[in-house]
């Protein structure tokens, strides 16, 4: 590429530096524009990867169609298919019409996918399908639609490591990565430190109409020997910080180092990490697991809360019962201090009961002799009798009044519509 149409494509896309990897980045965006094969850039995080798909659409057959910009990211994993893919009404709770997805919406255009390496496993595989072969089915349809896409696709994380690991697809990631386009760190472009920095001071002296700060010489070398783990992103920060705080527009050593940290392991945050990386799908999984097993054990919870309160309250119940049955049923026997008793204890039958004397010892004669034979009725009255009878005089007391009948009998509302259905009193 002729090094005028380079500068025309920095100045369009307001693109400052002239290290030789991000020229040779900006080649290759422009050399693929007019193809439709997909695009893989790959660059740690803040180094401008936003700029290449724009590039890249602006210069291809397509310019003309939509470009969105998605951050995969940032969608939550139980929409993110919806989102892509689109959805059908009633598919989900939410679905109150069709959606086309952004692969409906954007035929014949171009698609930027950041942070592609945090897709789903079940999204990449649906992303794959489109990639070869255009094909799609939204979410709850039965129906197969076509698309004509451009993706350009970005990562921060190392690809082959999470395809190891199980959290990318190895065949996804060859398809992705067509053509390869590496995104430089801020700490490798040398001399673009300084364009960098005076770009962004000049745009906050215009924007908040102050003079513009300027870097002394040894400010210069403390800037470029920083390693940058938050590359450009990190450097406009820290320019837009030193032109509000500072009161002094000449930025010297001494000034600069109050605002740039110091901590040595703070400069290493953006190389690769010894041992295991971080994994954000991974925490996501964890923090999923979590709230799945705090939501069964708090289900679990209320149902034995629940069989505890049924039992609690069929025992109030019971124990109601049993006080009033007691209290109807049983005999006071009473026998004078000046009779002596043969017996000292007569126990009440099943179906019959004994009547005392007082006028005579109670003796086996005459407990025989003073038998009395159980009525009908007698032998009718049992639990259920005695519990429904209970039920009819509350309800006959409180007017009908189920709430009323319940708290005098001291059982819930519930147990008492079981009651009154069971003895058929409705």
């Amino acid at each position: 590429m002729k090094e005028s149409e380079l500068q025309n494509i920095k100045q369009r896309y307001n693109i400052v530096g002239n290290c030789e990897a991000l020229n040779h980045a900006l080649d290759v965006a422009l050399q693929v524009a007019p193809t439709d094969l997909s695009v893989l850039i790959i660059g740690e995080s803040g180094v401008g990867k936003e700029i290449i798909p724009k590039v890249i659409h602006d210069n291809s057959p397509r310019k003309r169609e939509k470009y969105f910009a998605i951050n995969c990211g940032s969608i939550p994993e139980g929409t993110i298919d919806s989102e892509l893919f689109g959805h059908v009404k009633g598919s989900f709770t939410g679905a109150i019409n069709d959606s086309p997805g952004y692969f409906g919406v954007a035929d014949k255009g171009t698609l930027f996918l950041d942070e592609v390496g945090e897709l789903p496993i079940a999204t990449q595989a649906r992303l794959l399908r489109v990639l070869e072969t255009g094909e799609y089915i939204p979410v709850g349809a039965t129906k197969v639609m076509k698309t004509d896409v451009r993706i350009v696709a970005a990562t921060n994380v190392n690809i082959r490591k999470a395809i190891s690991e199980g959290r990318f697809r190895e065949d996804l990631y060859y398809r992705l990565n067509s053509i390869p386009i590496q995104m430089p760190p801020l700490r490798d472009r040398g001399e673009d430190i300084i364009l960098l920095f005076r770009l962004f001071a000049m745009q906050m002296a215009e924007k908040y109409r102050m003079e513009k700060i300027v870097l002394s010489e040894d400010a210069k070398s403390i800037l470029m020997r920083y390693k940058w783990p938050g590359n450009v992103r990190q450097l406009k920060n820290i320019t837009e910080q030193i032109s509000i705080l500072s009161t002094e527009r000449n930025i010297s050593a001494q000034i600069l180092a109050k605002f740039i940290p110091q901590d040595t392991e703070s400069t290493q945050l953006a190389t690769i990490q010894q041992g295991k990386d971080r994994s954000f799908e991974n925490e996501r999984e964890i923090l999923y697991k979590i709230l799945f097993d705090l939501k069964g054990n708090v289900n679990d919870l209320r149902r034995e809360m629940a069989m505890l309160k049924k039992q609690l309250e069929e025992n109030q119940a019971a124990k109601i019962i049993n006080d009033n049955i007691e209290s109807s049923t049983s005999i006071q026997t009473t026998i004078p201090q000046h009779i002596q008793p043969a017996v000292h204890h007569t126990e009440i039958q099943q179906g019959g009961m004994y009547l005392h004397r007082h006028d005579k010892p109670i003796t086996e004669d005459a407990v025989a002799e003073e038998y009395v034979e159980p009525t009908k009725e007698q032998e009718n009255l049992n639990l259920n009798d005695i519990e429904k009878q209970m039920l009819i005089k509350a309800l006959e007391k409180n007017n009908g009044n189920r709430k009323k009948a319940a708290n005098e009998l001291g059982i819930s509302d519930r147990t008492l519509y079981r009651r009154i259905k069971q003895y058929g009193l409705e």
